[in-house]
């Protein structure tokens, strides 16, 4: 069995917006949950598998580890669901603790828009499966892992057989309490150790 780790090849937020003109594709952060204001957030995150795990391989395991940078609220379970549809990281970067993102920049997804500013999502807040692949509970700051499941397994499976289908994930947090928004670590953080990570365990074909 091999094993491969991979960084995010690309991340951002959507932020809860009638219009879709916010983003925050070069921030540092990624957020879930529902806002003080009651405005929910959601994280998108992709990995270039396909260049990690060869056409044919046996998926035997998946873990995804992410990092909490900010939150003041308690434990909160942070959903899976795996993206129907591409998505975009343009060169949005928010200021300060980049909880309200900033204007949306070509290329980003943004609540109304899969790649903005001309392609929109079939749902406003993204397009996903229902049915999580992963669930955690999510406490204070520090490094989180979604252990392996067999939706997560059957997701990268499904991308290992069909790479054009690879849109991530969609991470959802407590969307019915306020004050529940968690802060996570992008790809784009200065520290490469709290980066969203994937580790993966393979067979290679015979």
């Amino acid at each position: 069995m091999n094993t491969v780790e991979l960084v995010a090849a690309k991340d951002n937020t959507l932020y809860q917006s009638s219009i879709g003109a916010t983003s925050n594709g070069a921030g540092r952060g990624l957020f879930v949950g529902l806002t003080n204001g009651e405005s929910l957030r959601r994280a998108l995150v992709q990995f270039d598998i396909a260049s990690a795990v060869p056409a044919g391989a046996t998926i035997e395991s998946v873990e995804l580890s992410l990092t909490v940078t900010r939150t003041v609220a308690g434990g909160q379970p942070v959903t899976i669901h795996r993206a129907t549809k591409a998505w975009g990281e343009g060169a949005s970067d928010a200021a300060a603790q980049e909880g309200s993102g900033t204007n949306a920049m070509p290329g980003d997804a943004t609540w109304t828009h899969s790649v903005s500013p001309g392609q929109t999502w079939q749902t406003p807040g993204g397009d996903f499966v229902a049915a999580s692949s992963a669930q955690l509970n999510v406490q204070a700051s520090g490094k989180y892992t979604w252990l392996s499941t067999a939706q997560l397994v059957a997701d990268v499976q499904a991308w290992i057989d069909s790479p054009s289908s690879n849109f991530g994930w969609v991470l959802r947090g407590d969307e019915a309490e306020t004050k529940s928004t968690k802060r996570f670590a992008s790809r784009e953080d200065s520290s490469a150790s709290v980066r969203p990570a994937l580790v993966i365990r393979f067979t290679p074909a015979q």
